[in-house]
């Protein structure tokens, strides 16, 4: 029996306000919404070859199973988990997201590994790099 390796479906990002989060994501970043239900407790965004999904943060049908989420409690801490998007213009997408509500961390600017990166922080406080695409090195 050939067993396929598995492919990577979504990343869940527990939010205070689903709703407000998945508008937030398409207005800040370009994302397009896939889906967000009628109960507002789940959103999809289409990014790629991967979903970011949200959930909220404190919900009973997981903490009793995985626990309860954790959140940092001073702004020198931050989650545990980083959302990255690629860019073309990745300067006109951050100005884009410091325009639509995200906080500035560090402006773009080009690293020693051929990438020009910049950081923001969403509604939640999660941290959102913002980069040029890297291509991976070629093998010989």
């Amino acid at each position: 029996m050939t067993s396929k390796q598995p492919t990577f479906a979504y990343t869940v990002v527990y939010v205070k306000d689903v709703a407000k989060s998945v508008a937030f994501y398409a207005q800040a970043f370009g994302c397009k919404v896939r889906r967000l239900d009628d109960s507002r407790r789940w959103g999809e965004l289409e990014s790629g070859q991967t979903t970011i999904a949200f959930t909220p943060a404190h919900q009973h049908e997981t903490e009793d199973i995985t626990g309860t989420v954790q959140t940092p409690e001073r702004k020198n801490q931050r989650a545990p988990l980083e959302i990255c998007f690629d860019y073309e213009d990745v300067d006109a997408a951050y100005e884009r997201a410091i325009e639509m509500g995200a906080t500035a961390i560090s402006a773009p600017d080009e690293k020693e590994w051929e990438q020009k990166v910049g950081y923001v922080r969403d509604i939640d406080g999660i941290v959102v790099r913002m980069g040029s695409h890297v291509n991976p090195p070629s093998s010989h």
